[in-house]
């Protein structure tokens, strides 16, 4: 027989069997599909090294009057803003206590007990203490004077912390440690913190553990929900909100030690929202946009959140909220669903999505200022981060598929379709991360696979291919190029968490990127599946586009080859070989009715880095082998 070229279809196809899908690819990872052929992803190093607290949950970008570049990344505990390289901590003050805290310590211990009353505070809040005096001993001024995150909750008057230096170093109280810091102790209180996790109901353990008592039952807010954020910014300065909470905003002009605050708190602030679901501005017209606004009922906002309202502010001005006949402030309320989940601006009109519907918000002008169409109802969307803007239209995912807008809604096909919603943790719907990468035609969702509670995998749309693809990766937050000219995304290890340039490179933050491969379908050696036949020989057709070197001792993939004999048996790995870019030929000894190939990293050899590649047309040398 002549050589058998293999130039599978492209896109990874998960809907059908491995053996029905002949002639094309069932799995991937870190893989994508460009001009019908498979190559790697590119590579991502650290934009700064610099870190911040806690899982970067949102991104935004923005320019200054004086061209200086910001970044805004809200956080499960803090909001950062990001100039340069340094991340600047802007996190809005909750509480201001004034000469009313008190320390008490433990010989040996260093955990100290605070005295506030009613401080407000949750487990894992930030408070920075200033006007302490030394207890005595080891605890010194300069101990006590700092930020702390405060350990554990005793009750509404008293809560722990641990000592330390202004290192960070734990600093352990001696015998001497018998004061109480002074009758001077103040104290700042920052918005309290999230979680990491989304809480789909109320009850015994929701919230951090060990909170509440076993039957109890605990209302769900800001404090013990998943913590997201929304963002945007009116002129240079940045509106942002916490979901279920407050509506801030950040003055630039005051520079980066100034913090946020609330709306309310601005100068001429008149009936801004105090809790909301979103905040967004619109396009062209410049009207804050508040979705899940707490109403206004005899004169003032309620405190209560109503999940289907939308409050606007009056035209290019953020703290008039009132409607009034000379203003273009007012409210609408939607009626299909029961929650708005998210909303997005596009091409000239703001796209609104509840639990089971999508709305269009557009200018009209006095005396309704927007108007409100339903464009369709049965499709909701699966979190409020779920929805993306591309050029080719507005793409979401909500809890049973995938779809486009653009002009009107279309069920998008996925060939992946059903592995991803069986593998997905539908309790985490929120956390889903929906993010775009204009420079390869791509749009993606980052997920929670089913037995995890924070996200590890991502599915891909090629909308100029129509091909998907999909992976293991964890991104909590992205920000596609534009301002800035990379892709950024956000990862976190345990509590620290980075800001990483995507597309640059080939590499895992320079060092060489495992599990990346790409596996066919079942295919038959010899047409009618009939016969068995023999492999061998491989000659391998890959372009090696890293920045490594190439030769016998560079870039490099493995090339696997599988077998089995009918569809219900399982695989068997008969040949793994290197290939380089110098390499002619694989041989290999297999006989068999249906072979699979596999394209991988190298990972027993993670010292060679700077690896990248495009599969081209693999062909194998085959011989018919009878039929027993």
């Amino acid at each position: 027989m002549p050589l058998q070229k293999l130039l599978f279809k492209p896109g990874i196809n998960k809907e059908l069997t491995a053996y029905t899908n002949e002639g094309g690819w069932f799995d991937g990872n870190l893989v994508r599909f460009r001009k019908g052929l498979p190559e790697k992803i590119g590579g991502w190093v650290k934009y700064s090294n610099s870190s911040f607290i806690s899982r970067g949950r949102a991104l935004h970008a923005w320019v200054a009057l004086d061209s200086t570049k910001y970044i805004g990344l809200g956080a499960t505990q803090k909001y950062y803003v990001l100039e340069g390289t340094s991340y600047n901590d802007i996190t809005p003050i909750r509480k201001s206590s004034i000469n009313s805290i008190t320390f008490s310590a433990t010989n040996g211990d260093a955990t100290l007990t605070v005295t506030d009353s009613s401080h407000g505070a949750v487990q894992n809040d930030f408070v920075t203490i200033s006007g302490a005096v030394s207890l005595g001993g080891n605890i010194t001024a300069a101990v006590l004077n700092q930020e702390y995150q405060i350990a554990t909750i005793v009750d509404s008057n008293t809560y722990t912390i641990e000592a330390k230096d202004t290192s960070g170093v734990t600093v352990t109280a001696n015998s001497s440690d018998t004061g109480n810091g002074g009758s001077g102790v103040d104290g700042e209180y920052q918005i309290n913190v999230g979680l990491d996790v989304y809480i789909p109901s109320s009850g015994w353990g929701a919230g951090s553990w060990g909170t509440g008592t076993f039957g109890s039952v605990t209302a769900l807010s800001d404090t013990n929900q998943l913590r997201t954020y929304s963002h945007d910014n009116f002129g240079e300065d940045l509106v942002f909100n916490v979901r279920n909470g407050g509506v801030y905003y950040w003055d630039s002009s005051g520079g980066t030690s100034n913090r946020a605050v609330l709306l309310s708190d601005l100068s001429g602030a008149n009936l801004p929202p105090t809790k909301a679901l979103q905040v967004l501005v619109s396009d062209i017209d410049r009207h804050v946009i508040c979705l899940g606004a707490d109403p206004i009922e005899n004169s003032s906002r309620t405190g209560t959140i109503d999940p289907m309202l939308i409050a606007f502010s009056d035209q290019e001005n953020i703290t008039e909220w009132e409607p009034l006949s000379t203003n273009t402030a007012g409210s609408l309320r939607l009626s299909a669903g029961s929650s708005i989940i998210g909303g997005i601006r596009a091409r000239q009109e703001t796209l609104i999505w509840t639990d089971t519907a999508l709305y269009s918000l557009t200018f009209i002008g006095q005396p309704f200022t927007f108007g409100l169409n339903l464009v369709n109802e049965g499709v909701g969307l699966v979190g409020p981060h779920a929805a993306v803007n591309t050029p080719k239209g507005v793409f979401w995912m909500d809890k049973k598929g995938f779809y486009i807008y653009s002009g009107q809604v279309q069920t998008l096909p996925c060939s992946v379709q059903e592995y991803v919603f069986n593998d997905i943790n539908d309790t985490q719907g929120f956390q889903i991360f929906g993010f775009s990468n204009k420079a390869f035609n791509e749009v993606g969702w980052f997920y929670c696979s089913v037995n995890q509670s924070i996200i590890d995998r991502y599915v891909v749309y090629n909308y100029d291919e129509n091909v998907w693809s999909l992976g293991q990766l964890s991104r909590n937050a992205w920000l596609d190029e534009g301002i800035f000219e990379k892709p950024l995304a956000t990862y976190t290890t345990s509590t620290t968490g980075y800001l990483y340039n995507h597309e640059t490179g080939n590499d895992n933050d320079g060092v060489a990127m495992e599990n990346v491969f790409i596996e066919s379908s079942d295919f038959d050696i010899e047409p009618a599946g009939e016969v068995f036949s023999s492999v061998s020989r491989i000659i391998p057709d890959v372009n090696f586009v890293g920045s490594g070197s190439t030769g016998s001792a560079g870039q490099q993939l493995d090339f696997v080859l599988k077998k089995r004999d009918f569809p219900g048996e399982d695989l068997t790995t008969v040949t793994t070989a290197s290939c380089f870019s110098n390499t002619t030929k694989i041989d290999t000894r297999l006989r068999a009715r249906q072979v699979v190939l596999r394209v991988q990293s190298n990972d027993d050899d993670t010292s060679v880095t700077g690896m990248g590649f495009r599969l081209g047309a693999t062909r194998l040398d085959v011989k018919p082998d009878g039929k027993r």
